[in-house]
């Protein structure tokens, strides 16, 4: 963690000249609101932004999509205030398109493979085809998925995808706000599905891999600026540092897959 921490400092400090950055004496407070998907490696990333810019970051978690209090989408309907949210990418342009966010400020940052977790210690299913998925799923008396985007798709498509429907009804259940790996790490299921870059944070679980590819759904988290924003222009200052090189280790050690600004790798 020392090296990644060192590396991400002098990058960050190198692109002081490139990235819209204000010096202390403009310094500004950006009000960020973050769903899971990105989380580990924001927080490995926001300290340096700090330090590069003079900027204090204010953070408010919570999922891309859902009912619950925390929800982004809630969060703004209340009036809560941000500048920069970080979310599954259709998730925000859907906010673009209810006026919240800023047309055009999207930029996507990383892609996110959906993994399965089970309590550590636990064994470890095969999970290297469909056919040994659905077989771990038949085999499971308990499987959890999250509220957000790798739930929705592991309920409303793989399951269906797999014939197994109406038999995951009785044993799949959704979870709303808490990650997915507590509840895997509590007992409370024996499978757990998520973004990758959610289990990995999560203590007392064992990630047993991604979903192999013909069932993979990949995830794109994206940034942009809320139509309230105060600080618009810090707002773009740490969207375009977390799409710089800077970030670029940070995000692939939390397992995701950075992208470019240009939108290649």
């Amino acid at each position: 963690m020392k090296s990644i921490s060192a590396k991400l400092r002098c990058l960050a400090l190198g692109l002081l000249g490139v990235l819209w950055l204000t010096n202390s004496s403009d310094a500004a407070e950006v009000r960020v609101m973050i769903s899971g998907g990105l989380t580990a490696a924001y927080q490995a990333l926001v300290p340096e932004f700090e330090k590069a810019t003079g900027n204090t970051v204010l953070t408010a978690f919570g999922p891309s999509m859902g009912t619950t209090v925390n929800a982004i989408p809630v969060r703004l309907e209340r009036g809560e205030p941000a500048d920069v949210l970080i979310m599954v990418g259709y998730a925000l342009t859907d906010l673009v398109n209810k006026g919240k966010v800023v047309a055009g400020s999207q930029v996507d940052l990383t892609k996110s493979p959906i993994g399965i977790a089970v309590k550590s210690g636990a064994p470890k299913p095969d999970i290297s085809s469909a056919e040994t998925v659905k077989r771990a799923l038949l085999a499971a008396k308990t499987v959890a998925y999250s509220d957000s985007a790798s739930g929705v798709y592991v309920s409303t498509e793989m399951f269906e995808k797999l014939g197994i429907a109406d038999i995951m009804k009785d044993k799949a259940r959704k979870i709303p706000a808490t990650p997915v790996g507590e509840i895997v790490a509590r007992g409370e299921a024996e499978l757990g599905f998520q973004q990758i870059s959610e289990l990995k944070p999560v203590q007392g679980i064992d990630i047993v891999g991604p979903l192999p590819n013909e069932l993979q759904k990949i995830t794109v988290f994206s940034a942009g600026i809320a139509t309230a924003s105060k600080e618009p222009e810090a707002g773009r200052a740490l969207i375009k540092f977390l799409a710089s090189p800077a970030a670029r280790e940070a995000i692939i050690s939390s397992g995701m897959e950075p992208i470019s600004a240009s939108g290649t790798n």
